[in-house]
């Protein structure tokens, strides 16, 4: 079991280094000054790659945290309500995956119009996932 969680930790850091690292490539993307055409391509090309790598380290985490929670039992039974609040971050964080994938789409396709302020807010948003993540798993609050 110890090997399951701790490959599955190893997956979740990546997963969430592509999650920290996206939103940025998007604020600079809003703050490019029109007709830099080659620097919209080449943050474009680093948002592309990095959703495709963070998707497929965002697999095995998920399938390893679901091993661990069905095969071995974690966060199973009475008293153990923080798992609920976790599996609900965990559905946040797919969620905010998602997000980020459809904006790339819009970023590519020049339709979508958020400013760099608003993407700077967006850039939080896991931060504060793990967060949470983090203190539920670790402190086990309730």
């Amino acid at each position: 079991m110890l090997w399951v969680k701790a490959f599955h930790i190893f997956f979740v850091i990546g997963w969430f280094a592509g999650l920290f690292y996206l939103p940025r490539i998007f604020v600079n993307l809003a703050m490019c000054t029109p007709g830099s055409v080659a620097e919209r391509e080449r943050l474009l090309l680093m948002g592309r790659k990095l959703l495709r790598f963070s998707t497929l380290l965002a697999v095995p985490a998920l399938g390893l945290g679901l091993w661990l929670y069905l095969g071995y039992g974690i966060g199973k039974g009475p008293g153990n309500g923080w798992m609920h609040a976790k599996l609900t971050c965990v559905l946040l964080v797919i969620g905010f995956h998602h997000a980020c994938a459809r904006l790339l789409r819009k970023l590519v396709d020049n339709q979508d119009q958020h400013s760099h302020r608003w993407f700077r807010l967006f850039n939080e948003v896991p931060t504060l996932l793990l967060a949470a993540i983090l203190v539920l798993v670790v402190v086990k609050p309730f």
